[in-house]
C-alpha cells in the first residue's frame, strides 16, 4: 500500500503465525501507532486472508487515518468472510457517513442491528445516519433505542438532546445534555450542546456557564471559544473580555479552530482576520469531495435568466424585511425568481414573501444533497445565499455547486472565504477597491447602498409619549437598538462619556434579557453613570409601531466595529439620524453606506474621538440637529437608499453581467453594475 512508504521507519518483528502480528497490531492500535499497526494487520491478512477480525481490525486502521475507500474495501472483505459480522456492517456504515453517503450508511447500521439486535452503538449510529438525512423524528427514535439497551450510554443522551434541538424541543434537549453530563462529567461536546440549547431559550450566562466549562475540560475543542467570547458579549459581561479576545485572535492568526466566522465581526474591525475565520471554518465545515459529484451542466440561454434566493429566514426576520418588495418587483419579462425556504418558521411575513416570488419551494427536512439535486433539477441560472455563515445557514449546498454562478449577498456582512462563491454584492463605500484583497469572493459594486429596502413599510399613525417608554418628558434621547453582542467596553465608554457631557441626556437601549440590563446598569456606574440615565425597551410585536416609537428618539448612536444594519436603515426610514464610525470591514461600514445614498455624510466620523464630539455638539446645538432631520426628511424619498425600483434595476443590471460573463465563458470579475 502507499501508507506504507510513510512506514518504512518501523519494521515490525517477524512472528510466525497471523495471530501474533494481529495481537501485535492490537498494541500498537492501542499506542495510536496507527501505521505500524496498520503493517502488523496486513502482514496477519497476508498470512491468514480468511482472517475476518483482521481485516475489520484494518479497516478500522484505515479509517483513522482518513482512507476511506480502502476501508470499504477492508470491511467488504470481512463481511465476505464473516456475513453476520454486526461489527464490520456499523464501522462500513461509518466510512460511508464520511463519504456523505447516507442512504448507504443507514441501510449498512441496519444490517447490523438485524444480526445483532442488543447492539447499542449501531441503534446510535443509525440515529447519525437519519440526522445526516435530516430524519430528526426517525433520529431521536433511535437514540432512544440505543439508551434502552445501555441506559449509561453518555453519547447517545448527548445525540438525543442534539435531535430535540433539531426539533427546536429545547428545553427537553437541556435536560438530555445533563443526563450526558452526569454520566459523564467529563463530557466536553455535552456541555458545549447544552450551552447551545440554552442559547436558544435566551438563558444567556447559563449558556456562558456552560461554555466555560467545557472550555475548562477541552481547552482545544473546535470552534468553541468563539461561541463562548460571542455568549458573553451578547449579555454584556465584559469581565476579562479584553484578554480573552487577544488570545482568539492569536490563536486565528496561527490558523486554530477557535471560531465560527460570524462571531469575529463583532470582535475586530481587521478585514484579513475575519477572512482567515472564514477560511479555516470553510475548510473544515462546507468542504465536499467534489469528484463525487457530476458537473454542474451548462443551462441554455433562456429569454429569462433564472435566478434562485436561498435563505433560512424567510419570515419575520430582518433579511426579510429588507428584501420583500425586491422579489416583487422584479422585472418577470427578464427574469424568473424563485424562493428556496431552508427551515424559516412561517408567519405573516412568510405569506407576503411566498407570493412574490414565480415559485417558492420549501426544503426544510431535505438533505444538503437533495437540495441540490432540486436546485439543479431546477436549472437555475443565478443562485443567491442570503444567509452566508448565520444561523441555519445553507453554505454546504453551495460548496456542492446549486448553480453555476454563485452570489453571496446581505445576510452575511463578510467575505465566505470559499472559491466557490463566485460574486459579493456591494458597493465602493462599504469595499473599497483597496480593500478587495480581502475577499474570496469578485465584488460586484452597485452604485449606490448595496443595501435593499422595502419602500412599502408602513410606520404607524400612533402618537407615542416618551412616558408609555420610560423617557423623560423633557432631556435629550440617544438610543442604539443594536443586539447586546454589538455593544463593547469601548463604545459603551464612549456613550457614558457623551451622556457625561450632555445634562439631562439618557440612553435608550433595545434589551431582551435581564441579564444585559444588570450587566450594562454595572458598567454603567463603573463609568459614573446612575441607573436614571439608562433606559431600556423591549421588542415591539408591530413593526409599524417600533418604527413610530423611534422617533420619540433625538440620535441613533451607531456600534463599531459591528454597525448597526438594518436597526440603521429603520432608524433613518423614521426620520432618525444615525451618527456612525466606519471601520475597515464590511460589517463596520454598514452605516457609512446608507449615510451616503441618503446625501448625510455629515453624520459619518473619521475617528472615535470626532464620533464622540458629534454627539455632544448635535446635543447641545438643537437648531444643527433640526437642520438635520429635515434634510433626512427631505431626502428620505427623493435620494436612492429607499428607491427600491431603482435599486432593483441596479441589481438587474449586475446579474445581467454576471450571467453574460458565465455565458461567454468567462470567469467571475469584478462588477460596475
Amino acid at each position: 500500500m502507499a501508507l506504507k512508504s510513510a512506514t518504512t521507519a518501523f519494521s515490525p518483528t517477524v512472528y510466525p503465525t497471523a495471530a501474533e502480528y494481529f495481537d501485535q497490531g492490537n498494541a500498537l492500535q492501542k499506542c495510536k501507532q496507527f501505521e505500524a499497526a496498520l503493517l502488523c494487520y496486513e502482514q496477519a491478512c497476508s498470512l491468514q486472508p480468511d482472517f475476518a477480525q483482521a481485516w475489520w481490525k484494518h479497516g478500522n486502521i484505515l479509517q483513522n487515518l482518513n482512507c476511506y475507500p480502502a476501508a470499504m474495501a477492508s470491511y467488504d472483505r470481512a463481511i465476505a468472510l464473516k456475513p453476520d459480522y454486526a461489527e464490520a456492517y456499523s464501522n462500513k456504515g461509518i466510512v460511508l457517513q464520511k463519504l456523505r453517503q447516507y442512504a448507504a450508511a443507514l441501510d449498512s447500521f441496519q444490517q447490523a442491528i438485524a444480526l445483532k439486535p442488543d447492539y447499542a452503538n449501531a441503534y446510535n449510529n443509525c440515529g447519525l445516519a437519519f440526522k445526516d438525512l435530516r430524519q430528526f423524528e426517525a433520529e431521536l427514535e433511535y437514540y432512544e433505542k440505543a439508551i434502552a439497551i445501555k441506559p449509561d450510554f453518555a453519547e447517545a443522551y448527548n445525540n438525543h438532546g442534539n435531535a430535540l434541538q433539531n426539533l427546536k424541543r429545547y428545553e427537553q434537549a437541556v435536560v438530555s445534555y445533563e443526563q450526558a453530563i452526569n454520566l459523564r462529567p467529563d463530557h466536553a461536546k455535552a456541555y458545549n450542546n447544552h450551552a447551545g440549547a440554552l442559547l436558544k431559550l435566551k438563558r444567556y450566562a447559563d449558556a456562558a456557564a456552560s461554555y466555560q466549562r467545557a472550555l475548562a475540560l477541552d481547552p482545544d475543542y473546535e470552534f468553541l471559544l468563539g461561541n463562548y467570547l460571542h455568549t458573553k458579549l451578547k449579555i454584556c459581561d465584559w469581565r476579562n473580555i479584553e484578554p480573552e479576545i487577544a488570545v482568539l485572535i492569536e490563536k486565528l492568526q496561527s490558523g486554530a479552530k477557535v471560531t465560527y466566522p460570524f462571531n469575529v465581526l463583532a470582535i475586530t474591525d481587521d478585514p484579513a482576520l475575519q477572512l482567515r475565520a472564514a477560511q479555516i471554518w470553510a475548510t473544515q465545515k462546507t468542504a465536499v469531495n467534489l469528484d463525487v459529484l457530476p458537473n454542474i451542466p451548462k443551462p441554455p440561454r433562456r429569454g429569462r435568466i433564472r435566478i434562485a434566493y436561498f435563505s433560512a429566514d424567510f419570515c419575520m426576520h430582518p433579511v426579510a424585511l429588507l428584501t420583500a418588495e425586491l422579489y416583487e418587483i422584479h422585472d418577470r419579462s427578464k427574469f424568473e425568481i424563485i424562493g428556496i425556504s431552508a427551515g424559516a418558521d412561517k408567519d405573516e411575513m412568510t405569506d407576503r414573501l411566498q407570493a412574490g416570488f414565480d415559485r417558492f419551494i420549501d426544503v426544510q427536512g431535505f438533505s444538503p444533497g437533495e437540495v441540490v439535486e432540486l436546485a439543479r433539477s431546477l436549472e437555475i441560472d443565478i443562485a443567491v445565499d442570503l444567509g452566508g455563515y448565520t444561523g441555519a445557514n445553507e453554505t454546504k449546498v453551495f460548496a456542492m455547486r446549486v448553480a453555476p454562478v454563485q452570489v453571496s449577498y446581505l445576510g452575511y456582512s463578510a467575505t465566505l472565504g470559499v472559491d466557490y462563491m463566485d460574486y459579493l454584492i456591494a458597493d465602493p463605500v462599504l469595499i473599497p477597491a483597496a480593500c478587495r484583497e480581502h475577499y474570496s469572493e469578485k465584488i460586484v459594486y452597485l452604485p449606490h447602498s448595496y443595501q435593499v429596502n422595502d419602500s412599502r413599510r408602513a410606520i404607524s399613525d400612533r402618537q407615542f409619549s416618551r412616558v408609555e417608554f420610560g423617557l423623560p418628558d423633557s432631556g435629550f434621547v440617544f438610543c442604539s437598538f443594536n443586539n447586546g453582542y454589538k455593544l463593547n467596553p469601548n463604545i459603551f465608554s464612549c456613550w457614558m462619556r457623551i451622556l457625561s457631557q450632555v445634562e439631562g441626556s439618557v440612553l435608550w437601549l433595545a434589551v431582551d434579557a435581564a441579564d444585559i440590563t444588570d450587566n450594562l446598569l454595572k458598567e454603567a456606574a463603573v463609568r459614573g453613570i446612575g441607573p436614571d440615565r439608562m433606559i431600556f425597551t423591549g421588542r415591539m410585536p408591530r413593526l409599524d409601531e417600533h418604527l413610530a416609537r423611534l422617533r420619540l428618539a433625538d440620535l441613533f448612536l451607531d456600534t463599531l466595529p459591528y454597525n448597526a444594519h438594518t436597526t440603521a436603515s429603520d432608524a433613518l426610514w423614521a426620520g432618525l439620524p444615525v451618527l456612525t464610525c466606519p471601520g475597515q470591514t464590511y460589517a463596520a461600514r454598514v452605516a457609512a453606506s446608507l449615510l451616503t445614498t441618503i446625501g448625510l455624510p455629515e453624520l459619518i466620523a473619521e475617528t472615535p474621538a470626532q464620533y464622540e464630539a458629534l454627539a455632544i455638539e448635535l446635543a447641545a446645538n438643537p437648531e444643527k440637529l433640526a437642520g438635520i432631520k429635515a434634510k433626512l426628511a427631505q431626502n428620505r424619498l427623493t435620494t436612492p437608499l429607499f428607491d427600491t425600483g431603482l435599486f432593483t434595476r441596479h441589481l438587474e443590471a449586475a446579474y445581467t453581467q454576471m450571467y453574460d460573463r458565465y455565458q461567454a465563458g468567462l470567469p467571475p470579475e469584478h462588477i460596475d453594475a
